[in-house]
């Protein structure tokens, strides 16, 4: 059985308007909607492995205002992503971001989480892509634009 975008991710988990202190807190708002959608079994675990490597890695932000930040953990009970939207770009190490998606794999998953992370990366290359991310106006566009671009 392959697992398709709609198995990992939700209208739930879209925040369009997440107005948040900084890449911590972002973290911490998108780890609250997986947990509210019932992915997390321990969000404080979760959340503390994405902490822990964006400090090891010096952050998970690309070009161009983008942020994928994501962790392995035995908190994840179900794979999934997030994503958030900031009106203002955040400092995610040396670079800022406006749309951050945050994944979470459960351990010993067989790398989900990098063929997510992988074909985000590639799609989040095209402008055009993340132009119709930041002009979507509904949770329901981004579900639509990720299921366009990534098949797993």
């Amino acid at each position: 059985m392959s697992i398709t975008i709609d198995d990992i991710t939700s209208t739930n988990l879209v925040a369009l308007d997440l107005e948040v202190a900084g890449q911590w807190a972002a973290i911490d708002a998108l780890a609250d909607l997986l947990d509210k959608d019932g992915r997390l079994s321990d969000r404080d675990a979760y959340a503390e492995a994405v902490y822990a490597r964006e400090k090891e890695t010096g952050g998970t932000a690309m070009e161009m205002g983008i942020a994928i930040p994501h962790a392995k953990s035995a908190g994840v009970s179900q794979a999934g992503v997030a994503f958030g939207r900031t009106s203002t770009p955040l400092d995610y190490g040396e670079e800022k971001a406006d749309l951050i998606f945050l994944i979470a794999a459960p351990e010993g998953e067989h790398d989900l989480h990098v063929t997510v992370l992988q074909q985000l990366a590639r799609r989040l290359v095209h402008e055009s892509f993340r132009t119709s991310l930041r002009e979507a106006s509904t949770p329901e566009e981004v579900v639509e634009l990720m299921r366009e671009q990534i098949s797993t």
